[in-house]
């Protein structure tokens, strides 16, 4: 018979001996006394098992074990005689020693008044490392001479280490889950064998004590995370308010995780920002923050997707201090993890910051990733149920407000309802009541749609769509219909107009065209009503005025969810302001750029934009002189000759033509849609402007006309675009340094006697693909930085005659040995290049200059650069 009144261990309770097989046979057998001894045996161990676990609920349980362990500290230090005393915990997680507890007057106390402050340090390093990891103890009499001393402590805090004690404490599974580091004992002795002795003595107990405080910590831990769970579960079903209902469930994780501010940002694509609101650090009121996707640790988060755990924020280089300087707080330690949908797209991220005591674990996380699942949930189901409200609002706006005519039909094409935008299509004036309007749908409802709206075959492709569910759609339809305005005070004679007369109240009748008999209208389009210029009985004329529009014309079925036809919807686009916005754009770009702009939308000139493009600028030179003794005529018609060609080779390359301005052309490369090879194109339309201006010189000549000589500037760069000007006119036009420099460029060419000049961000961008000169660095008027210029030559797909590359060769050197102020060895190199090319104007500038500066040397902070005094 087994003996239940022995003592029992606690890894062998009377619970577990109990818990055996045969337990009911060993029950059996006990006498009276003995089983009322069991029950005794059992009513105590219970006894225990109720108060370990009103201790895992005690919310004050984390309190209590720091108490625990600040007194275990305290009193080894005074058992020891030490100076100091620091028990580290090992965290095994984060490879680290971390203590909360410091007992003597090293600490002063921070700003809540609590004398104490939290150390961690390496698992692998130092003296309390070494022990921690190897689980041998250290007793040094000497600091200072031992190898795994750090002194730095010492020198921050002033403090003296003279000799130290470091002992391991194990668990019952014989691993270090702490170390008692003990500094200064008391007295001229060192620490010796005694007192390692002595802590030998309690050092069990104290690491049985502190596993049994880490097994109630996590115990109560994980009772803590099932009912925060389990009510954030409960709160996801109560309600479909995102804000309120998110809001909850992260205060329940606030709670859990002991941390000071809990946070869920919802990603806004649209804006690529995150947003939440925080309270400030008075907690009166909320504050909306955003932040960019990829600023800080939530948006690192955002964009890759991981988890981030940070000890010190402040710290890490991904943290944004923004955020503590808009609301006055300070974040120290931060947990920032990743919310998916069912689908796992990432539509949000959690934040919790500042942990009351430490910093965030694995185990934080672990718990935050089932919060995130709920989140999850709770953010697609509360999204999911915002868009079917926002859907169901916007199809009631749009019912109310399309801008496109819209009309829809029975089965038989008959009108069933149409909208303002259809009624202002056909000319009703829509104003501030809705009589007119209403007045016009009793004479269109109910009628054949195609009498209503007279586009040829719409009769055949509606009842196509109504027969067969075919859908059609019809680009440019003309629309031509008349609007009738009725004279004051004037009925209608029911004989000649009874559709009218049955409506005295309108101002306005609609009218079309009878295509039988010429100058005769339909009223309302109905063959029953026909109505002549002069009608008989009205005694004035009424006035007709046309209507034309263009429309895109859509016809398509309406269908129920299983797809049978229930009636027909008409829908036309109104493009008649398109099409005169696009006949204006073909004036200043192809007809290819101008639909691909036209496709991006009404706002595609409206917005401001920087932008990187090649600007380039043509003028007439002597333009003044050759025009004076012409007729105005023949100025207009040289003019409008000489751009045609001009502009043909800048639509050639994908240019914009920006403006005319007199006998100046001014063409952007790269705007308003971008170019990628813009500098490579824009050299390509000067080149071609060279050949196109040959061709046309030889026809003046050949009509014994003087020739036209012009310059261009070419330069790239940054510029503003967008449209640009008053209210009453705006022209879509780009602003910058680099149509300024292009601009000064084309005037420079009269300078050095060339016809196209290149800055050096036009000719960086495309030198492998073009044959030039280094004509100077210049400062060019209004400008203080220099650039270096070019001479366009040609294009690299012919090769240079020997006698233009020696010429080049010479220039080359002269201008080598110039910018070294060797101006003796540069007029040489210049001389021969004038023997090559006696009339180069940039070879007599650069010798005039050399001559001069062998006279007169330049300053010794001279760069080289030559400053323009005219534009």
């Amino acid at each position: 018979m087994a003996d239940f009144s022995s003592s029992v261990s606690p890894s062998d309770s009377l619970l577990a001996r109990l818990i055996q097989p045969d337990l009911t046979r060993h029950v059996e057998s006990l006498s009276d006394d003995q089983f009322t001894q069991l029950l005794q045996q059992l009513t105590q161990e219970f006894q225990h098992y109720l108060r370990a676990i009103a201790l895992i609920n005690n919310d004050a349980l984390e309190t209590l074990l720091e108490q625990v362990l600040e007194a275990i500290t305290l009193k080894v230090g005074q058992v020891l005689q030490a100076e100091r005393t620091t028990i580290f915990l090992v965290d095994v997680e984060k490879a680290q020693l971390w203590s909360k507890v410091a007992q003597g007057d090293c600490f002063q106390a921070n700003s809540e008044g609590d004398r104490t402050i939290e150390i961690r340090l390496p698992l692998n390093e130092g003296i309390a490392g070494y022990v921690a990891t190897t689980g041998k103890s250290l007793n040094i009499s000497d600091a200072y001479q031992h190898p795994l001393f750090n002194p730095s402590i010492d020198r921050q805090t002033g403090y003296r280490t003279r000799n130290i004690l470091c002992m391991p404490i194990f668990d019952t599974q014989d691993q270090v889950v702490a170390i008692a580091q003990l500094l200064n004992k008391r007295g001229t002795q060192p620490f010796d064998p005694q007192d390692e002795a002595h802590f030998r003595n309690f050092a069990h107990s104290i690491g049985v004590i502190l596993e049994s405080c880490n097994s109630f910590y996590m115990a109560a831990r994980n009772q803590r995370g099932a009912t925060a769970l389990l009510n954030a579960t409960t709160l996801l079903a109560q309600s479909l308010d995102l804000e309120k209902t998110l809001q909850a469930v992260m205060d329940e994780a606030r709670k859990l995780m002991r941390a000071d501010r809990s946070t869920l940002f919802l990603l806004d694509r649209d804006r690529h920002e995150l947003w939440s609101k925080v309270p400030t650090a008075d907690r009166k009121q909320l504050l909306e923050i955003r932040i960019p996707m990829n600023r800080g640790i939530v948006g690192f988060v955002a964009s890759t997707g991981q988890v981030v755990n940070v000890e010190n924020a402040y710290e890490d280089p991904r943290f944004d201090p923004t955020t503590d300087r808009q609301t006055g707080y300070k974040t120290r330690t931060i947990l920032s993890m990743p919310v998916f949908n069912s689908a796992g797209k990432l539509i949000g991220v959690t934040q919790l910051i500042n942990k009351y005591q430490g910093s965030f674990t694995r185990s934080d996380e672990e718990f935050m990733q089932a919060f995130n699942t709920q989140a999850g949930i709770a953010l697609e189901n509360a999204q999911l149920f915002e868009r079917v409200l926002l859907e169901k609002q916007y199809q009631k706006d749009i019912l109310q407000s399309l801008s496109n005519a819209v009309i829809s039909t029975d089965l038989q094409g008959n009108v069933v309802t149409i909208n303002d935008a259809a009624l202002a299509l056909l000319g009703c004036p829509i104003g501030d009541t809705s009589a007119e309007a209403d007045l016009w749908r009793e004479h269109l409802l109910h009628r054949p749609v195609w009498e209503v709206i007279p586009i040829d075959n719409l009769q055949l492709r509606l009842q196509d769509s109504l027969q067969c569910g075919a859908r059609h759609y019809v680009p440019e339809q003309s629309l031509e219909v008349g609007l009738l305005e009725l004279p004051e005070h004037s009925p209608l004679d029911p004989t000649v107009s009874p559709a009218l007369s049955l409506s005295p109240r309108l101002t306005h009748a609609l009218v079309v065209g009878d295509r039988q008999t010429p100058d005769q209208y339909l009223l309302w389009n109905d063959p029953a009503t026909p109505l002549t210029p002069v009608a008989a009985g009205l005694g004035v004329v009424p006035s007709i005025r046309p209507i034309e529009h263009s429309v895109n014309l859509t016809v398509n079925p309406l269908t129920n969810p299983d797809g049978k036809v229930l009636g027909g919807l008409v829908v036309l686009e109104d493009i008649s302001q398109e099409k005169r916005m696009k006949a204006t754009m073909y004036r200043y770009m192809t007809p290819g750029v101008a639909e691909r702009v036209m496709a991006l939308g009404d706002d595609a000139l409206m917005v401001g934009e920087r932008k990187d493009v090649t600007i380039l600028f043509s003028d007439i030179r002597g333009y003044t002189s050759l025009t004076e003794k012409m007729e105005a005529a023949d100025v207009v018609t040289l003019l409008n000759d000489y751009f045609e060609t001009m502009v043909e080779a800048v639509f050639t390359y994908e240019g914009t033509l920006d403006k005319f301005i007199g006998d100046a052309l001014m063409a952007v490369f790269g705007a308003p849609l971008p170019l990628p090879n813009h500098p490579w194109m824009a050299v390509q339309s000067a080149l071609d402007m060279r050949r196109r201006l040959k061709e046309f010189n030889e026809h003046r000549r050949l009509a014994n006309q003087p020739i036209i000589r012009i310059g261009i500037g070419i330069s790239s760069g940054e510029v503003v675009s967008g449209n640009i000007g008053s209210q009453k006119r705006m022209d879509y036009t780009v602003i910058g340094d680099g149509v300024d420099i292009s601009a000064r460029l084309e005037g420079v060419t009269k300078e050095y006697g060339c016809d196209i000049i290149l800055s050096e961000y036009t000719y960086k961008l495309c030198r492998d693909q073009v044959w030039v000169r280094e004509l100077d660095r210049i400062r060019v008027k209004g400008k203080t930085i220099p650039i270096n210029i070019y001479e366009l030559i040609g294009d690299r797909t012919q090769p240079l005659p020997p006698e233009t590359a020696a010429f080049l060769n010479h220039y080359a050197a002269g201008r080598t040995a110039y910018n070294h102020l060797r101006f003796y060895e540069a007029l040489q190199h210049f001389e021969r290049a004038q023997d090559i090319k006696p009339g180069d104007r940039a070879v007599q500038v650069h010798l005039e200059r050399a001559r001069e500066f062998l006279l007169t040397p330049p300053a010794e902070n001279w760069d080289g650069a030559h400053t323009m005094t005219t534009k």
